[in-house]
């Protein structure tokens, strides 16, 4: 399997030189990374040269990178209760419709390469996998191209993409939502998407059909509990190592026949 990995990674690299990137991943996984203006040429390639061959597109995702690396949750001091609570308030979507971060947030500001696009293919040639990833080069309007042309299966994973982030694919034939209703709000899937949602949908009787309220549940931060070895048991081992200290360099006493 890594001979396969490695034959696949140097043929990558040898054919597209710096339009590619290999990522470093594990489970013998190869990963692709390409700039979004040769996202449509290295995909055409992938299909049609033979060494690759690379002919079903299997899944396409959407990706969001709003507060990557950011921690929210603190794991490694106890509090009192053994257990520890959210200690960022703009965790993915731990706010209301109205206090979503925006454009002039601190946190929404200045991130680059928040929006992209994961996608797997198959050869059934060659029979081998390859992840390829590509990010919008715009955070405000995320487009990218469509690979519809080149794998037509990606047609409803790109409407999926579209519905939950927002990203927009350029070329798509029938791009609209394809999960929410048409006139939904927002993109759900989005990490500065209120967890709550924006509008509760109910059917009123006296108009006779379903409409639209503000949302009545307030967002909460539910506490998971997390096991760990915090000071109460640190203090324990260190009673325990200390008596074993002790009893290996207290004097042996002579047994008395």
């Amino acid at each position: 399997m890594i001979t396969v990995r490695n034959k696949l990674s140097d043929q990558l690299a040898s054919c597209f030189g710096a339009r590619g990137t290999i990522v470093p991943s594990g489970n013998n996984q190869v990963t692709l990374r390409v700039p979004v203006d040769d996202w449509l040429d290295v995909a055409q390639t992938l299909r049609d040269d033979e060494q690759f061959a690379f002919n079903q597109l299997i899944d396409l995702c959407g990706m969001d990178y709003l507060g990557y690396g950011q921690c929210e949750w603190e794991t490694e001091d106890a509090t009192q209760g053994g257990f520890s609570r959210g200690v960022e308030d703009l965790g993915p979507g731990r706010f209301d419709w109205e206090s979503r971060p925006g454009s002039d947030d601190p946190k929404s500001v200045d991130i680059e390469e928040r929006f992209g696009v994961v996608v797997h293919l198959l050869s059934t040639n060659h029979n081998r996998r390859l992840r390829l990833t590509t990010f919008a080069a715009d955070e405000g309007l995320p487009v990218l191209p469509s690979l519809v042309e080149v794998w037509n299966s990606a047609n409803w994973y790109e409407r999926e993409a579209f519905d939950m982030f927002g990203i927009v694919f350029e070329g798509h034939p029938d791009l609209r939502r394809i999960l929410t209703d048409y006139g939904f709000n927002g993109h759900p899937l989005r990490k500065d998407f209120p967890l709550v949602g924006n509008v509760t949908v109910r059917y009123d009787e006296d108009k006779g059909r379903v409409v639209y309220v503000p949302v009545e549940i307030e967002p909460r931060v539910l506490v998971p509990r997390v096991i760990r070895k915090d000071s109460r048991y640190q203090a324990d081992d260190i009673d325990q190592a200390a008596d074993d200290a002790a009893d290996s360099l207290a004097p042996e006493v002579p047994q008395n026949d």
